[in-house]
C-alpha cells in the first residue's frame, strides 16, 4: 500500500474518532437547556463530559496536523476556501471551553445562564458546520487549475450541504442523549433515554437521505457497504435505547457516526477535494501529498506515539466510567 493511501486512511480515522467522541459532548451541550430542568441537573450533564471533552478535541488538532504534514496542498486549499465556516467553528469551540471553566465561578443565576447559552451555541454551531464542511468536501467546490478556491460563502450553502449540517446536528444530539442516559442515574436518565429514541427517528430519516444523496454524487462498493452498516448500526442503537440498554445504544450510535464518516471518505478516495469548475483543479491523494521522505518520517512517528495516546485516553474514560446524578451535586 502506498504511503499516500496510508495517510489518507489515517486522516480518515482521526476525523472518524473526532466525530464519534466530540459528537457526544456536542450532543450534551446542545441538550443542556432541553434536559437540564434546574441548575443541579445541568451541572450533572456538564460533569458527564467534564473530564473528557478537551481530550476529545485533541483528535481534531491531530487530524488537522496530519493533514497539514501529509497533504499540505489539501490543507491549504481547504482552510483558505472554508475560512469563514472554520473560523466560526473555532470561535464556538473557544466560547464553549471558556464556558465550562467560568460557569461555576459565580453563584448568580444570570451568570450561569449566559455561560449555558455559550455551551449550547458552542456545541450547536460546530455540529452543523462540520456537516456542511464535509458535504462540500465530498461534492466539490469551485477550484481553478492552480487548486485555488474561487468561490464564496454562498457556494458552500447549497441544499446538499445544509442537509449534511442538519444530519450531523441530529446525529450528535442523539449520540449525546444516549451518552447522558449511559452516564447518569435518576430522572434525567429516563428523560435522556426517551429523548434519544425520539431524536433518533429524526436522525435516521436525515442520515438515510444524506447518505443516499451522497452515493448518487460519488460512490464505491466500500461506500455502499459502509453506508448500509451505518444505517443498521443506528437502527440497532435506537432499538437498544428503547429497551434501556444504554451501553449497546451508545455502541450503536457511535458505530453509526463512525461508519457514516467512513462512507464519506470511501466515496471520496482517491480524490481529496474535487473541483466543480476545472478537472485539472481537483486535488487527489497523490498531487496534494508531501514528499515520500516526509511521509516515511511521519509514519514512524505515528507508529510510536499513536498507541500511547490511545492508551492514555482509554485510561481516562475508564477512570471516569461511573454514573453520576443529582445526589452527587451539592446544593449552593
Amino acid at each position: 500500500m502506498e504511503l499516500t493511501t496510508i495517510w489518507f486512511l489515517l486522516v480518515a480515522v482521526l476525523f472518524t474518532g473526532y466525530f464519534i467522541l466530540e459528537g457526544f459532548d456536542f450532543g450534551v451541550g446542545m441538550l443542556l437547556p432541553v434536559l437540564g430542568r434546574d441548575d443541579r441537573e445541568r451541572r450533572v450533564m456538564i460533569n458527564t463530559i467534564g473530564p473528557v471533552w478537551d481530550g476529545n478535541e485533541v483528535w481534531l488538532i491531530t487530524a488537522a496536523g496530519a493533514m497539514f504534514a501529509a497533504f499540505p496542498e489539501w490543507y491549504a486549499t481547504l482552510f483558505s476556501g472554508f475560512y469563514l465556516p472554520l473560523l466560526l467553528i473555532l470561535l464556538a469551540l473557544i466560547a464553549r471551553g471558556v464556558a465550562f471553566e467560568y460557569r461555576h465561578k459565580r453563584p448568580e443565576a444570570s451568570w450561569k445562564s449566559r455561560w449555558d447559552k455559550a455551551i449550547f451555541f458552542g456545541s450547536l454551531i460546530p455540529a452543523i458546520l462540520w456537516g456542511v464542511a464535509f458535504a462540500n468536501i465530498l461534492r466539490g467546490v469551485p477550484l481553478d487549475a492552480d487548486h485555488e478556491f474561487v468561490g464564496g460563502l454562498v457556494d458552500l450553502l447549497h441544499p446538499y450541504a445544509l442537509l449534511g449540517g442538519a444530519t450531523t446536528a441530529a446525529l450528535f444530539g442523539t449520540h449525546g442523549a444516549v451518552f447522558i442516559a449511559l452516564k447518569t442515574v435518576g430522572d434525567i436518565r429516563g428523560r435522556a433515554a426517551t429523548l434519544a429514541v425520539r431524536l433518533g427517528v429524526v436522525s435516521a430519516v436525515l442520515a438515510v437521505a444524506f447518505l443516499t444523496w451522497t452515493l448518487t454524487i460519488r460512490s464505491s462498493t466500500a461506500a455502499v457497504v459502509l453506508a448500509t452498516g451505518a444505517a443498521l448500526a443506528l437502527l440497532g442503537g435506537l432499538a437498544a435505547a428503547r429497551v434501556r440498554r444504554e451501553g449497546w445504544a451508545f455502541t450503536g450510535t457511535a458505530l453509526a457516526i463512525g461508519l457514516a464518516v467512513a462512507t464519506l471518505f470511501a466515496a471520496l478516495f482517491p480524490t481529496v477535494l474535487p473541483s466543480t469548475l476545472d478537472p485539472a483543479g481537483t486535488l487527489t491523494a497523490t498531487n496534494a501529498a508531501s514528499t515520500p521522505y516526509t511521509l516515511r518520517i511521519m509514519t514512524w512517528v505515528a507508529v510510536f506515539f499513536t498507541p500511547i495516546v490511545l492508551a492514555y485516553q482509554g485510561w481516562t474514560y475508564w477512570v471516569f466510567r461511573k454514573r453520576i446524578g443529582v445526589k452527587h451535586i451539592p446544593q449552593h
